[in-house]
């Protein structure tokens, strides 16, 4: 496909049709949000804007397209002819990728006729949600590492192509420092990082002769030590330096199993004892945020993080309870008054006040609401093309990600559940519109 635009759920081109059909086309908001933070999440990170409006924005039904909906008993021809020349029109205000957010909060509100906002429902959720929930996940690994650096080995385990190659595109957002994935570091640009496996130390006639016919291709490369016996490997690492002198060039090596505490102190002993301190130590091997805070709460003197299936997959928060509703529909508030899955009404805007530099409190308000803070959502769309001036490289994304994270309370930061929230309230305006809407809705 040259576009996306069958990624959408069946009843999606139903309720299209009867838009079509019925002639409402009047403007419509839907707002996304997040109505609970995972148990094991005191914040979630917006990511996926770019990829989404790049999607949103190119857009089109193709003559297969076409042809495939007029098999479905949903299709008529005047229908079908309509979507033919289908463009999105409308605008979107979303907060910048990277920035922290928290409990039904806006992370991005469609304003467009109510056909196109509704077309694209499934892919905002898709897009968005993905590398959201793994950015979040990146960061907690980040912060767990304590400054040393984390690589992403997830691509094998990741839930399809497209999840392992926008996953490292969420990673770095979140801090991590390179992917060993080819194509999304093809795609994005991003930094790559590679060893070697354990098969060619097996396929080589031992693990000296793995070690120099490796390096002699790679002359500054990690080389991998717990093939068979890992303190072993490390001397081998030593011998082979002592066998080139000055040509010796190993950057690091890895170790991928045991007890990595008392591996990686053993390992810096005898790296540090043969003279080799510029030789670094990267770990790998079942990792995840709390793995790596105890070895790093520890000190053990691991410069590397390889971290592979708990990110990629984010084991523990796989998914998130995440939504896109009508929120205002032809200038009148719309809202689901549904037990457990309350939304507000119309078009909102976030602010967020700091003290001293750190965040203290967000205010969920109607748009064109002035309040204290700076506020969140902004114009990244409009009339269906993107806003030049939010558009930014992802060096750019993760620097800003970096620093809203450090922006946040500190107990917001830590990895252990929640047992303080952040303050999230919603403007005077904001509920008196909900309270006028509500008791619209229920006349």
């Amino acid at each position: 496909m040259s576009s996306s635009a069958l990624f959408a759920d069946l009843y999606e081109f139903a309720m299209l049709r009867a838009y079509f059909e019925l002639g409402m086309n009047a403007k419509a908001t839907f707002s996304l949000f997040v109505r609970e933070l995972p148990r094991q999440r005191n914040f979630l990170i917006a990511a996926g804007l770019d990829d989404l409006l790049h999607e949103i924005e190119h857009w089109r039904f193709e003559p297969n397209h076409i042809d495939y909906l007029s098999s479905l008993k949903i299709s008529s021809q005047p229908f079908l002819d309509w979507l033919a020349d289908f463009r999105f029109s409308g605008d979107i205000y979303a907060m910048r990728e990277g920035t922290p957010f928290f409990e039904n909060e806006p992370i991005l509100e469609v304003v467009a006729p109510i056909a196109e906002a509704q077309l694209i429902e499934t892919l905002v959720l898709n897009q968005i949600g993905l590398q959201t929930i793994l950015a979040s996940k990146a960061a907690r690994v980040v912060a767990a590492a304590r400054g040393a650096s984390v690589v992403d080995f997830g691509a094998r385990r990741a839930q399809g192509m497209d999840a392992a190659t926008k996953g490292a595109r969420a990673f770095y957002i979140a801090g991590v420092e390179s992917t060993s994935n080819v194509a999304a570091g093809q795609a994005y640009g991003l930094p790559l990082t590679g060893t070697m496996a354990h098969s060619f130390v097996e396929a080589c006639a031992s693990e000296m002769d793995a070690f120099q016919s490796f390096s002699e291709v790679f002359p500054d490369t990690t080389l991998l030590v717990d093939t068979y016996d890992t303190l072993e490997g490390v001397k081998k690492v030593v011998a082979l330096a002592k066998a080139r002198g000055p040509n010796f060039n190993i950057r690091a090596v890895r170790l991928d199993s045991g007890d990595l505490d008392m591996l990686s102190r053993q390992t810096r002993r005898i790296l540090d004892d043969a003279g080799l301190t510029d030789v670094r130590i990267v770990a790998s091997g079942g990792l995840e945020e709390t793995k790596i805070d105890a070895l790093t709460s520890r000190g053990a003197p691991i410069d590397v993080f390889g971290v592979g299936t708990d990110m990629a997959a984010s084991s523990d928060a796989p998914n998130i309870d995440i939504a896109y509703k009508l929120t205002e529909y032809a200038g009148k508030g719309r809202m689901k008054l549904s037990a457990g899955k309350r939304s507000l009404p119309g078009r909102k805007q976030v602010f967020r006040e700091f003290r001293d530099g750190v965040a203290v409190r967000d205010v969920i308000a109607r748009e064109g609401e002035t309040l204290p803070g700076v506020p969140l959502l902004q114009p990244v769309m409009l009339s269906g093309r993107r806003v030049a001036e939010q558009s930014c490289d992802l060096p750019q994304i993760r620097d800003y990600a970096k620093a809203q994270l450090a922006a946040l309370p500190p107990h917001l930061r830590m990895l252990q559940s929640r047992e303080a929230r952040y303050d999230v309230a919603i403007s005077d305006e904001l509920a008196s519109y909900e309270r006028e809407t509500r008791a619209h809705l229920i006349e």
